[in-house]
């Protein structure tokens, strides 16, 4: 595949970086409880990962009023941080996240994220696995517009100073692709995330990796000889 430079690398981080699906389907669960409601399938939870907290919500409990709609969020995030807060809290980073960082680094690649969390949830995450340090640019959806709307990754693309020719969004579900192609950035999938590649592919993924070792055979020809310069 011929790429322009890579001078950013965007990543989502539920189901691409972080396998944090069992905290998410139990803060649900715990937040429909406290409402008295029967809690959604843990597939139908597993659809919405990556959308606005709310937006998820209003999918998994269609006809529900704006209030109540507000107040289980509200609940799911005191039960999320009640879970992430246990000594026994697990959640584990999918193999080879470390790896890819260090050779993006080595490439002279800048990384970002770009995720449905509020920011407090994405730096509890970041924190527990000591990877903020990584990171040039962190968009969360409380502090821009969600997914697939592209302003996460052209609010990223401006405080990097980087072009959408030489950034690339890597996902696991057809809210990174549609968000990277409404920004006119290309968008590879991960295979080991919560939606299937197939669909990636039709939401318009450039290629679907089963491992980080895959990405630089992608993007063999694409190694930047400056960071962060358009």
């Amino acid at each position: 595949m011929t790429h322009p430079p890579l001078r950013l690398v965007m990543f989502d981080c539920d189901g691409t970086l972080v396998d944090s699906q069992h905290t998410i389907i139990a803060a649900m669960t715990a937040a429909w409880h406290a409402h008295g409601l029967r809690p959604p399938a843990p597939d139908a939870v597993r659809r919405v990962v990556g959308l606005p907290l709310e937006v998820a919500i209003a999918h998994l409990a269609p006809g529900q009023p704006s209030d109540r709609v507000q107040r289980l969020g509200d609940a799911y995030r005191d039960a999320f941080f009640e879970l992430q807060a246990r000594p026994d809290h697990h959640e584990p980073l999918f193999p080879g996240v470390r790896q890819i960082f260090g050779r993006l680094e080595e490439a002279g690649a800048l990384m970002g994220v770009a995720t449905g969390k509020g920011r407090r949830g994405l730096a509890a995450t970041l924190d527990r696995h000591g990877l903020t340090r990584h990171f040039a640019t962190l968009q969360t959806s409380d502090r821009a517009r969600g997914k697939p709307d592209p302003d996460m990754l052209l609010q990223a693309m401006e405080e990097t100073g980087v072009r959408p020719a030489h950034t690339v969004m890597v996902g696991d579900t057809v809210f990174d692709m549609q968000m990277a192609a409404n920004a006119k950035v290309d968008a590879v999938g991960v295979s080991w995330g919560y939606h299937e590649p197939r669909e990636l592919a039709a939401a318009g993924a450039v290629a679907i990796v089963d491992s980080f070792n895959e990405f630089f055979a992608i993007f063999e020809d694409a190694t930047p000889p400056v960071a962060g310069v358009s």
